[in-house]
């Protein structure tokens, strides 16, 4: 690596994210999707070091897609169809999920355990849906709707959408 590719590279880390946006500009060409100081110095060095050096060679660039494109990419274990032409199971694909959503769904056979005015109540997470005191259920949002009687976002009610918000309403309901 060059020393004044260095230097600037160096210079990123006492830059504050504001400054790093501009340098993300300038090097790419386009505003940066992220406000995370981290991402954004190592990702602005990268491309320093690419601008300087010449980034990946077209074999590498070739190679790299090949190995995307063949990537099987599974967040759930694949459904299987009946017997196909040799009698065997074969993977089959019944419905596509949702991405945004797709890491918020626990597993089949999980349970999801939440207390709401002073009761218990357990939730099992199945292939298509919930059961929930012997009924089935397609949405989480559904089984949340039968237990407060109102509507509520399934994920946000059970703590599944990352932080879990406190709604005055609910406070109050299991305190009563």
């Amino acid at each position: 690596m060059s020393v004044e590719s260095y230097l600037e590279i160096q210079k990123l880390r006492k830059m504050n994210v504001a400054q790093l946006k501009v340098k993300y500009y300038e090097v790419f060409g386009e505003r940066a999707r992220s406000g995370h100081k981290d991402y954004l110095c190592k990702k602005i060095a990268w491309r320093i070091q690419s601008l300087a050096e010449g980034g990946l060679s077209e074999r590498a660039r070739r190679r790299a897609l090949e190995i995307a494109n063949d990537a099987d990419l599974r967040v759930r274990a694949p459904k299987t169809s009946r017997a196909g032409v040799d009698g065997q199971s074969t993977p089959a694909v019944i419905a596509k999920v949702d991405d945004s959503i797709q890491h918020l769904i626990p597993l089949p056979g999980s349970y999801l355990v939440r207390e709401f005015r002073g009761k218990t109540h357990t939730i099992k997470v199945l292939d298509q849906g919930f059961e929930y005191e012997d009924r089935r259920y397609k949405s989480l949002s559904g089984v949340a709707r039968e237990i407060t009687g109102v509507n509520w976002n399934g994920y946000t009610f059970f703590g599944l959408g990352g932080k879990k918000k406190i709604n005055k309403a609910d406070e109050n309901n299991n305190q009563a």
